[in-house]
């Protein structure tokens, strides 16, 4: 009697299990019952137009932040090559290809993933992506050989002034086979690769001539291997130098090229490389810098979705990642702030919060396609759990939080006005027509004055572990926006826009 009585106590568990875990399986419900609390349709068309302040080059006639003006015209002249174009990576002047190539390796993740939910916004985002991938085809022209930063950082930080007033040197710094850069080698094919999927129907030539280059950077980050960080280290550091190593540029290259050729070279390469490039290592921190995690989860996809039985431990990889967020599961290794933001870092802290709830919702989409959950220890979780986690986050930087200060520039009624930011604090050409000096910018960057252009849509390093902002912008540390904060945060603001009902 004992035992049938257990067997029937097992049974009705094991309904009750499936049944809970086939209502959270099915595809993401519209939430259109309930009233947002925030405009995320407001916000994804700021978080995309926020790019177009931070183009150099040639300005378009349908540029929409007026108060920019051309930059950067003669970039590349030094070395003979044309590097006009591409984005200033934060509130500097100074074009890095690492981060940049990130940003468009992120931004075109959020197209592939929830660009068909995006409507009206989809072209911007595509002009966006292809002002940055129209830059790296410039930077790869020659084979064995890549543009990775225009501008001298040093000379550059120590002037305050308007990218239009630019006289620092514009020097070129580049990697090749004497001085590889394996990590921002396998970026820029990463950025190129996923590019490609973006432009395959739009596009298509455009998008074989994306993907084309990235199989040839791909190879060269492969075959010369090396930091960069050690080559041009006086030039790249302590501004974005690689601290992780290229093993995981690698990794998230190869799924990259996976995922946008379906060849099964790298399907191959991923097989016979992955545990030695660090697939299975602990480190959940996902950003310009470390790559790990996002592989884990592109990989994930072709286990749960595509069904490819050989990449099946990269779920539970990813499972780990999740697991390392969640608070009371084991192996939690997450810090939130008394206000309950995401807290990694104290130096430009938000672009790890738009990163991992951009990687949460799009594991949940993948979760969600295949029927499965994440167990962490005895804990069950659901796509469901993943995407409240990130609409919290998302809801944070929006402005629910213990300031009820959104972070992000032009959105809601409160929100940073002192940014670090060269061109959004210095009087524009049109209200100063005449140029402003190097170090005659730096009595603005000290004073209080409210900065005079918007830099709509700029997200900012955000809050310290306390939830505290001085909105001063000599704080770099969480007052300056970088394009890579921004850049998955298009996609999670896609995804919830749709989600109740906005777009």
């Amino acid at each position: 009697m004992a035992f049938s009585a257990s067997l029937s106590s097992l049974l009705i568990l094991l309904c009750l299990f499936v049944s809970l875990f086939f209502c959270n399986a099915l595809p993401a419900p519209h939430y259109h019952r309930r009233i947002a609390t925030q405009n995320y349709r407001d916000a994804l068309s700021k978080s995309i137009l926020y790019f177009e302040g931070q183009r150099s080059g040639k300005l378009p006639p349908n540029q929409r932040l007026s108060w920019r003006r051309n930059s950067g015209l003669s970039d590349g002249s030094a070395m003979r090559v044309d590097l006009v174009g591409g984005y200033y990576d934060a509130g500097d002047n100074v074009k890095f290809g690492f981060p940049m190539a990130f940003t468009t390796t992120m931004l075109s993740w959020s197209v592939i993933e929830f660009g068909g939910l995006m409507k009206g916004e989809l072209q911007n985002a595509r002009e966006a992506i292809r002002w940055a991938t129209d830059y790296l085809l410039k930077a790869t022209v020659y084979p064995d050989t890549i543009y990775v930063q225009v501008g001298d950082a040093n000379a550059d930080h120590a002037c305050w002034e308007r990218p239009e007033d630019m006289d620092t040197p514009r020097s070129v710094f580049k990697v090749d086979k004497n001085t590889p850069g394996t990590e921002v080698a396998a970026e820029t094919a990463a950025a190129l690769a996923a590019a490609s999927l973006v432009f395959r129907r739009s596009d298509p030539s455009y998008s074989r001539l994306l993907v084309t280059r990235a199989i040839r950077v791909f190879e060269f980050a492969d075959k010369y291997r090396g930091s960069y960080s050690n080559g041009l280290r006086k030039d790249v550091c302590p501004f974005y130098c690689s601290f992780s190593g290229y093993e995981d540029e690698l990794l998230w290259g190869a799924a990259w090229l996976h995922r946008a050729t379906k060849n099964p070279s790298y399907l191959n390469y991923i097989q016979v490389n992955g545990q030695t490039l660090g697939a299975d290592e602990s480190d959940n921190t996902f950003g310009w810098d470390n790559k790990h995690v996002g592989a884990r989860i592109l990989l994930s996809k072709s286990f749960l979705v595509q069904k490819v039985e050989s990449l099946r431990d990269y779920k539970g990889h990813a499972d780990n990642f999740i697991c390392s967020l969640i608070p009371g599961a084991s192996f939690s290794q997450a810090q939130y702030t008394p206000g309950g933001l995401l807290y990694k870092m104290s130096d430009s802290n938000m672009q790890y919060v738009t990163s991992t709830s951009f990687l949460l919702l799009t594991y949940a989409k993948y979760l969600t396609s295949a029927h499965k959950f994440v167990t962490c220890g005895g804990i069950i979780i659901t796509p469901k759990k993943l995407r409240t986690i990130a609409k919290k986050q998302v809801d944070y930087l929006l402005g629910e939080n213990p300031l009820r200060m959104s972070y992000m520039v032009g959105y809601g009624t409160r929100y940073p006005e002192r940014i670090h930011h060269r061109g959004s604090s210095l009087p524009s050409v049109a209200a100063h027509p005449a140029k402003i000096p190097c170090s005659s910018g730096f009595s603005v960057m000290n004073s209080a004055a409210p900065n005079p252009n918007i830099l709509i849509g700029a997200v900012v390093g955000g809050p310290d572990l306390h939830d505290h902002f001085p909105d001063q912008r000599s704080d770099y540390e969480q007052s300056e926006p970088a394009t890579y904060i921004n850049a998955p945060l298009v996609g999670s603001l896609a995804y919830l826009a749709h989600s109740f009902g906005q777009l």
